[in-house]
């Protein structure tokens, strides 16, 4: 069962629906008081409308009464003067509201996405995000607009032309609706088909972002594996499904034509054979009466088409009302404490008190860990894929919490601190280097805001950044694409080791930083890191030891345990897990002391 299926089942439509008009006109409500007034006003102009046809017939009857016709002109031009501003003022109010309305919601949802934790985004797939933030606001609008326009508008047009029609000819008017009821039923039956196509077309509209994602991001994958075929492929498939479902959409929405064009032709021909014999005894009217009400019923069709519409139109803005609301309700899966405190300045020791940690309901990837990364100095988390290394750097994050146990900066468990002074407090460079698109010195800034360009300079020197930087095109104003594609896998990892120097924090976090680089970037990157972890806690996460070699303290995880914890000499002096690895990397040769 997808997401939405869940979602459907769960909140009402005409809650979620009231919801959002509260939300809305709480806000903008001197926008739609106006564009309701400009409405009345355009309702009541094409009454007045069909009221003057009849008026014209009669003064063109009698010629020879020439302030007669010439007071119908007049009345006709003020009447579509009169009706065309009171139509721009409504549209301009509307689009400036529905635009906001948008606007907002849009802010809403990313501001609950920035909020999150870093589990909900393994959970939720960025293509359904992303067709959240852009479908869900343009959906909330429409519906808005819509249930406005009609209950406003249109509705009041239509009760306006029925008033002109019963005056002018009550029992003619009562036959034209006899056979009103069948629109009703027809629309019933459409509304339950538009659910569910709906429902198909947004599942089609994620997998369409879906692979226009992966096709970007994984570009070199797609072209080494020669996998264009199979990209365009489901691109086809997914494509052809939305292409069928709107066809379907439209075939649903245009049923509701036919209904009213059969009602209003069956009308119509009632009408005319009706008006031309005597109907229980009463006359059929004058010439100006007859085409009066024959206008204002002709007139009639178009607002009833949108009223009969305006439950299709809402129903399939559903959807993506119930998306939104289940992303802007979803709970938040990392929760500042109520009382949360900065975290005091210190020198930024490290503690963990009987960790534990498991993903959701799977097994625990951490257990009972303890171990202290002292302040100043620099610990090295070596050990066999699977064994928790990078999970224990996400705790002290705090992109998660602890299952069991507590992470502790300088004494204090960072669980009862604010996230904003916690992340000042620690650097971070991993080992999938993300640079934002932009230029160089945009990316340098964004580790500190206040800094200036001749500090993120020296970042950049310290780095080893500076001299390939000052090659590029236009230096630190160089743009460098999408996630730095413009730029080589060593240069990345530079500039984000660059980012952590001139974040000057007291803690760095490095998670296999020199893994991915040829010999000569790794050099590179390696001297940068000797210099910027003096004086630093640091805790490095390596799978080659000979970037570690100088390092204070080994931790050794296994299977989500620190098996063995110390110094170099003294864990191959005992001869452990730590020994067999040192004797696999470095050919049983020892060179420590």
């Amino acid at each position: 069962m997808k997401w939405y299926d869940r979602w459907l089942t769960r909140l009402p439509a005409d809650k979620l629906l009231t919801r959002l008009l509260l939300e809305s006109f709480q806000e903008h409500r001197w926008k739609y008081l106006a564009a309701a007034g400009a409405m009345i006003l355009v309702a009541a102009a094409t009454a007045a409308t069909a009221w003057m046809m009849g008026q014209i017939v009669d003064a063109l009857s009698t010629p020879e009464n020439r302030g007669q016709v010439m007071a119908v002109g007049v009345g006709v031009a003020l009447i579509f003067t009169f009706r065309g501003i009171a139509m721009y003022i409504q549209a301009v109010l509307m689009a400036r509201a529905g635009n906001r309305i948008v606007a907002q919601k849009q802010m809403q949802i990313y501001h609950r996405m920035l909020a999150q934790g870093v589990a909900f985004f393994n959970e939720n797939q960025s293509s359904d995000l992303l067709l959240r933030v852009t479908r869900s606001a343009e959906a909330a609008r429409r519906a808005i607009d819509t249930i406005v326009s009609g209950f406003v508008r249109d509705l009041l047009t239509l009760i306006g032309l029925l008033c002109v029609m019963f005056y002018q000819q009550p029992v003619l008017s009562l036959v034209s609706l006899v056979i009103a009821p069948i629109v009703v039923l027809g629309i019933q039956r459409i509304l339950k088909l538009v659910r569910e196509v709906m429902k198909q077309e947004m599942t089609s509209m994620g997998e369409i972002i879906k692979v226009v994602q992966e096709t970007s991001l994984g570009a070199r994958v797609v072209k080494a594996f020669g996998l264009e075929p199979r990209m365009a492929d489901r691109m086809e498939a997914a494509v052809r499904q939305v292409e069928s479902r709107n066809n379907r959409m439209i075939q649903l929405q245009s049923a509701t034509m036919p209904l009213l064009d059969t009602v209003a032709g069956l009308a119509i021909a009632s009408i005319v054979i009706l008006s031309a014999v005597d109907i229980f005894g009463q006359e059929p009217g004058t010439a100006g009466q007859l085409m009066s009400f024959v206008t204002a019923f002709l007139m009639s069709y178009e607002p009833a088409s949108r009223l009969s519409k305006m439950r299709v139109v809402i129903e399939r803005s559903m959807i993506g009302i119930k998306m939104m609301y289940e992303l802007l309700d979803a709970p938040q899966t990392m929760l500042e404490h109520p009382d949360a405190v900065p975290l005091k300045p210190g020198p930024g020791e490290v503690t963990l008190k009987n960790v534990s940690f498991a993903y959701g309901d799977g097994e625990k990837v951490l257990k009972s860990v303890h171990a202290t990364f002292r302040s100043g100095k620099t610990t090295a988390l070596v050990g066999p894929s699977g064994g928790g290394k990078s999970t224990l750097l996400n705790l002290i994050l705090r992109l998660y919490d602890p299952t069991e146990g507590a992470v502790m900066i300088d004494g204090q468990d960072i669980r009862n601190t604010t996230i904003v002074s916690l992340r000042e407090k620690i650097a971070f460079v991993g080992q999938d280097t993300f640079l934002f698109a932009g230029t160089i010195m945009d990316n340098l800034l964004m580790a500190r805001t206040t800094a200036t360009a001749q500090e993120a300079i020296a970042a950049a020197k310290v780095a080893n950044a500076h001299e390939f930087i000052e090659k590029l095109p236009e230096g630190y104003d160089t743009a460098i694409g999408e996630n730095g594609s413009f730029l080589s896998g060593g240069q990345r990892q530079r500039l984000s080791i660059a980012r952590a120097v001139l974040r000057q924090a007291p803690i760095l976090l490095l998670d296999e930083a020199t893994s991915a680089l040829d010999s000569h970037s790794e050099v590179l990157v390696r001297d940068a890191l000797e210099i910027i972890t003096r004086d630093v806690t640091t805790i490095v996460i390596a799978h080659r030891l000979s970037t570690v070699m100088n390092a204070d303290q080994i931790c050794y995880l296994e299977a989500g345990e620190i098996v063995e914890q110390g110094s170099i000499p003294d864990l191959i002096a005992a001869d452990g897990k730590f020994k067999e690895l040192y004797d696999v990397q470095f050919g049983g040769h020892p060179d420590v002391t």
